[in-house]
């Protein structure tokens, strides 16, 4: 959401790149070697680090955007808890839960759990990190810019500041 905050500055943003792989044009697919890869969320499972590990491969520089990719953010909150121990919370014991089979989802096509949270540097090398939740759009902005340019990625406190 916060690449969309960028507003119309976005149309001068297309005027310096293509879009290769991105939600915003719905290509699920490389075409081949980018300049710049935006990730964000942590990795909480196979699948996760599988995508990531592809979008590293491809990206010659990678910048994790927001907490949950840098620091793994509030879905880290698990790593203190057994996973067996949410599972069961999550599909068995919860207050809300109804599950008479006592259950909790084993089907091959969801991906496997990790035992905890990754923030994405612990699982690829990232060159760059922007956080915050959501990071304000004016840092993605100037980072990109400056990226774009090549020019040194030097961000105002003001962008930055959690305080």
């Amino acid at each position: 959401m916060s690449l969309l905050d960028i507003d119309d500055r976005l149309l001068k943003l297309v005027e310096l790149i293509d879009f290769d792989k991105s939600p915003i044009d719905d290509i699920k697919s490389f075409s081949g070697p980018v300049d710049i890869g935006l990730i964000e969320g942590g990795c909480s499972n196979e699948e996760n680090v599988h995508v990531l590990q592809e979008f590293r491969k491809h990206c010659k520089i990678l910048i994790s955007i927001g907490d949950c990719a840098t620091m793994g953010g509030i879905p880290a909150m698990r790593n203190n808890i057994p996973l067996k121990e949410c599972l069961d919370e999550a599909y068995i014991n919860g207050p809300s839960v109804h599950n008479p089979g006592g259950l909790t989802p084993n089907d091959p096509d969801i991906p496997l759990l990790l035992n905890k949270v990754f923030p994405v540097h612990e699982v690829v090398k990232i060159d760059y990190h922007l956080p915050g939740c959501p990071p304000p759009a004016d840092a993605i902005w100037e980072a990109l810019v400056a990226l774009l340019t090549d020019k040194p990625v030097t961000l105002p406190y003001e962008l930055l500041k959690y305080d």
